[in-house]
């Protein structure tokens, strides 16, 4: 993203902004940040900033909103996005052991993306599915529950071959 928004993204921006009452146009901040991740990939503190000085928010309000959500992207992420739950439900049933088996399938730490620019690997707090678990989020998507060694390695496989 430039250093200032392009006229298609500020036209993006007003659409949200007219679901709210002018008074609450900060209402949009979620919405311009979505806007912003879907042009970009990510969303950087010059983007934050930009987002802040539309809405006439503190840039600081805006960067909290982004570290606040798991759904936004605070540095480049590989083409997927792997989210793994690792609250206490999911650790109860091997959300820990799926994480690790994704660091050594992938060859990457959490928070870390591959050489090849194809997988990010982070973890996630609650996903809503502790009954499904282990799960994992796909690119912020799709959700893929009960995740054994076999279906993550079918999932990497899959992603991997269909990029190819």
């Amino acid at each position: 993203m430039a250093d200032q928004l392009s006229p298609s993204t500020r036209e993006r921006f007003d659409r949200e902004v007219a679901k709210f009452p002018a008074e609450q146009k900060q209402s949009a901040v979620m919405a311009c940040l979505a806007i912003v991740q879907a042009e970009s990939g990510w969303v950087s503190a010059a983007a934050e900033k930009l987002v802040a000085d539309y809405l006439g928010m503190p840039p600081i309000a805006v960067h909290e909103v982004t570290t606040f959500y798991n759904m936004y992207n605070q540095q480049p992420v590989g083409r997927f996005k792997f989210n793994v739950c690792t609250n206490l439900p999911c650790q109860l049933r091997d959300g820990a052991k799926a994480l690790h088996h994704l660091e050594q399938r992938l060859g990457i730490k959490m928070g870390e993306t591959t050489a090849d620019g194809l997988f990010t690997l982070q973890q996630s707090e609650c996903l809503g599915a502790c009954a499904d678990s282990p799960v994992l989020l796909v690119n912020d998507l799709t959700m893929c529950s009960f995740m054994s060694n076999d279906k993550l390695d079918q999932l990497v496989d899959g992603l991997k071959g269909a990029s190819e």
